[in-house]
Protein backbone atom coordinates (compact mmCIF):
# COMPACT_ATOMS: atom_id res chain seq x y z
CA UNK A 1 0.00 0.00 0.00
CA UNK A 2 2.59 2.59 0.71
CA UNK A 3 4.11 1.92 -2.44
CA UNK A 4 1.06 2.70 -4.87
CA UNK A 5 0.50 6.35 -2.48
CA UNK A 6 4.34 6.91 -3.12
CA UNK A 7 3.37 6.61 -7.08
CA UNK A 8 0.10 8.15 -6.89
CA UNK A 9 2.23 11.54 -5.22
CA UNK A 10 4.75 11.25 -7.95
CA UNK A 11 2.74 10.99 -11.02
CA UNK A 12 0.83 14.24 -9.11
CA UNK A 13 4.37 15.71 -8.68
CA UNK A 14 5.15 15.17 -11.96
CA UNK A 15 1.93 16.67 -13.58
CA UNK A 16 1.91 19.67 -11.74
CA UNK A 17 5.60 20.13 -12.99
CA UNK A 18 4.28 19.56 -16.49
CA UNK A 19 1.36 21.72 -16.36
CA UNK A 20 3.91 24.71 -14.85
CA UNK A 21 6.22 24.14 -17.73
CA UNK A 22 3.34 24.15 -20.51
CA UNK A 23 2.21 27.63 -18.86
CA UNK A 24 5.26 28.61 -19.70
CA UNK A 25 5.84 27.81 -22.95
CA UNK A 26 2.22 29.05 -24.00
CA UNK A 27 3.73 32.04 -22.62
CA UNK A 28 6.93 32.33 -24.31
CA UNK A 29 5.02 31.09 -27.58
CA UNK A 30 2.30 34.14 -27.40
CA UNK A 31 5.45 36.44 -27.26
CA UNK A 32 7.02 35.19 -30.03
CA UNK A 33 4.13 34.95 -31.87
CA UNK A 34 3.24 39.04 -31.04
CA UNK A 35 7.47 39.73 -32.11
CA UNK A 36 6.59 37.74 -35.10
CA UNK A 37 3.74 39.77 -36.04
CA UNK A 38 5.59 42.95 -35.23
CA UNK A 39 8.93 41.88 -37.05
CA UNK A 40 6.26 40.29 -40.29
CA UNK A 41 5.55 44.07 -41.71
CA UNK A 42 2.43 42.86 -42.46
CA UNK A 43 -0.24 46.12 -43.07
CA UNK A 44 2.37 48.23 -43.42
CA UNK A 45 2.26 51.60 -45.12
CA UNK A 46 3.10 51.69 -49.03
CA UNK A 47 4.33 54.43 -51.44
CA UNK A 48 1.29 56.92 -52.14
CA UNK A 49 -0.83 55.58 -48.73
CA UNK A 50 -1.66 58.68 -46.49
CA UNK A 51 -0.16 58.98 -43.79
CA UNK A 52 -2.74 59.11 -40.29
CA UNK A 53 -3.82 62.04 -38.00
CA UNK A 54 -1.05 62.24 -34.84
CA UNK A 55 0.10 64.75 -32.41
CA UNK A 56 3.07 63.82 -30.93
CA UNK A 57 5.53 65.29 -28.42
CA UNK A 58 9.53 65.26 -28.67
CA UNK A 59 11.51 63.49 -26.13
CA UNK A 60 13.03 67.11 -25.35
CA UNK A 61 9.61 68.33 -24.94
CA UNK A 62 10.21 71.23 -27.48
CA UNK A 63 8.70 70.34 -30.35
CA UNK A 64 4.86 68.83 -30.67
CA UNK A 65 4.70 67.07 -34.14
CA UNK A 66 1.87 66.73 -36.16
CA UNK A 67 0.95 65.36 -39.46
CA UNK A 68 0.04 69.27 -40.57
CA UNK A 69 3.50 69.91 -39.71
CA UNK A 70 5.06 67.32 -42.02
CA UNK A 71 2.83 68.68 -45.05
CA UNK A 72 5.01 72.51 -44.31
CA UNK A 73 7.74 70.88 -45.78
CA UNK A 74 7.80 70.46 -49.41
CA UNK A 75 10.75 68.33 -49.85
CA UNK A 76 9.53 65.56 -47.63
CA UNK A 77 10.75 64.40 -44.61
CA UNK A 78 12.55 61.09 -43.43
CA UNK A 79 11.10 58.81 -40.77
CA UNK A 80 12.53 56.11 -39.26
CA UNK A 81 11.26 53.55 -36.26
CA UNK A 82 13.43 51.50 -33.97
CA UNK A 83 12.90 49.35 -31.49
CA UNK A 84 15.47 48.65 -28.58
CA UNK A 85 14.55 45.00 -28.49
CA UNK A 86 15.29 44.13 -31.88
CA UNK A 87 18.76 42.99 -33.04
CA UNK A 88 18.37 44.43 -36.68
CA UNK A 89 17.21 47.91 -35.03
CA UNK A 90 20.81 48.06 -33.88
CA UNK A 91 22.96 47.73 -37.12
CA UNK A 92 20.68 50.17 -38.76
CA UNK A 93 20.69 52.67 -36.34
CA UNK A 94 24.27 52.39 -37.14
CA UNK A 95 23.82 53.37 -40.33
CA UNK A 96 20.96 56.35 -40.16
CA UNK A 97 22.85 58.16 -37.51
CA UNK A 98 25.34 59.38 -40.13
CA UNK A 99 22.37 59.34 -42.59
CA UNK A 100 20.45 61.49 -40.74
CA UNK A 101 23.02 64.07 -39.66
CA UNK A 102 23.69 65.15 -43.59
CA UNK A 103 19.80 65.36 -44.17
CA UNK A 104 19.87 67.51 -40.86
CA UNK A 105 22.79 69.44 -42.53
CA UNK A 106 21.32 70.01 -45.57
CA UNK A 107 18.14 71.03 -43.88
CA UNK A 108 15.69 68.08 -44.39
CA UNK A 109 13.63 67.42 -41.61
CA UNK A 110 14.18 64.15 -39.83
CA UNK A 111 12.02 62.59 -37.39
CA UNK A 112 12.97 59.06 -35.24
CA UNK A 113 10.67 56.71 -33.07
CA UNK A 114 11.74 54.47 -30.49
CA UNK A 115 9.33 51.95 -29.87
CA UNK A 116 9.93 50.18 -26.44
CA UNK A 117 9.64 50.17 -22.64
CA UNK A 118 11.27 53.26 -21.37
CA UNK A 119 14.65 51.89 -20.10
CA UNK A 120 18.55 51.44 -20.27
CA UNK A 121 17.92 50.34 -24.24
CA UNK A 122 15.91 52.51 -24.79
CA UNK A 123 17.54 55.22 -23.43
CA UNK A 124 20.44 54.72 -25.83
CA UNK A 125 18.66 54.72 -28.73
CA UNK A 126 16.95 57.80 -28.03
CA UNK A 127 20.55 59.81 -27.03
CA UNK A 128 22.17 58.46 -30.40
CA UNK A 129 19.77 60.03 -32.73
CA UNK A 130 18.13 63.23 -30.75
CA UNK A 131 21.85 65.16 -32.13
CA UNK A 132 20.51 64.34 -35.67
CA UNK A 133 16.64 64.46 -35.31
CA UNK A 134 13.40 64.87 -33.67
CA UNK A 135 13.09 62.15 -31.44
CA UNK A 136 9.51 60.53 -30.28
CA UNK A 137 9.61 57.57 -27.42
CA UNK A 138 6.70 55.16 -27.55
CA UNK A 139 5.79 52.48 -25.20
CA UNK A 140 3.91 50.41 -27.60
CA UNK A 141 3.84 49.58 -30.96
CA UNK A 142 0.99 50.62 -31.56
CA UNK A 143 1.63 53.87 -29.86
CA UNK A 144 0.35 57.26 -32.20
CA UNK A 145 3.21 57.65 -34.82
CA UNK A 146 3.12 53.90 -35.08
CA UNK A 147 -0.78 53.73 -35.70
CA UNK A 148 -0.66 56.88 -38.26
CA UNK A 149 2.20 54.63 -40.24
CA UNK A 150 0.61 51.79 -39.74
CA UNK A 151 4.43 50.37 -38.95
CA UNK A 152 4.24 46.36 -38.78
CA UNK A 153 8.18 45.80 -38.94
CA UNK A 154 10.92 47.88 -37.14
CA UNK A 155 13.18 48.97 -38.28
CA UNK A 156 11.43 51.07 -40.83
CA UNK A 157 12.71 54.17 -42.63
CA UNK A 158 10.07 56.10 -44.62
CA UNK A 159 10.50 59.59 -46.42
CA UNK A 160 7.04 61.42 -46.76
CA UNK A 161 5.77 64.16 -48.44
CA UNK A 162 3.13 66.74 -49.41
CA UNK A 163 1.40 65.85 -52.62
CA UNK A 164 -0.28 68.05 -55.53
CA UNK A 165 -3.67 68.22 -53.39
CA UNK A 166 -1.55 68.25 -49.51
CA UNK A 167 -1.99 65.17 -48.23
CA UNK A 168 1.47 63.77 -46.72
CA UNK A 169 2.02 60.46 -48.49
CA UNK A 170 4.41 58.03 -48.07
CA UNK A 171 7.26 59.08 -51.42
CA UNK A 172 9.68 56.15 -50.46
CA UNK A 173 9.20 53.15 -48.57
CA UNK A 174 12.44 51.45 -48.39
CA UNK A 175 14.86 54.34 -47.87
CA UNK A 176 18.42 53.25 -48.66
CA UNK A 177 20.99 54.01 -45.69
CA UNK A 178 23.85 52.99 -48.05
CA UNK A 179 23.62 55.77 -50.62
CA UNK A 180 24.56 59.52 -49.65
CA UNK A 181 21.75 61.59 -48.18
CA UNK A 182 22.41 64.33 -50.99
CA UNK A 183 21.50 61.48 -53.59
CA UNK A 184 18.97 60.31 -52.40
CA UNK A 185 17.12 63.76 -51.52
Amino acid sequence: MPFLIAAVVLVGVLCAADLILTVGVIRRLRDHAERLALLSGEGGIAVGDEVGEFSVATVDGRLVVTRDALSEDAGGTVVAFFSPDCEPCEETLSRFVPYAAELRAGGCPVLAAVVGDPGEQTDAFVAALSPVAHVVAERHPDGPLSAAFRIGAVPTVLRVAPDATGRVVVTDADVRLDTSAAAAA
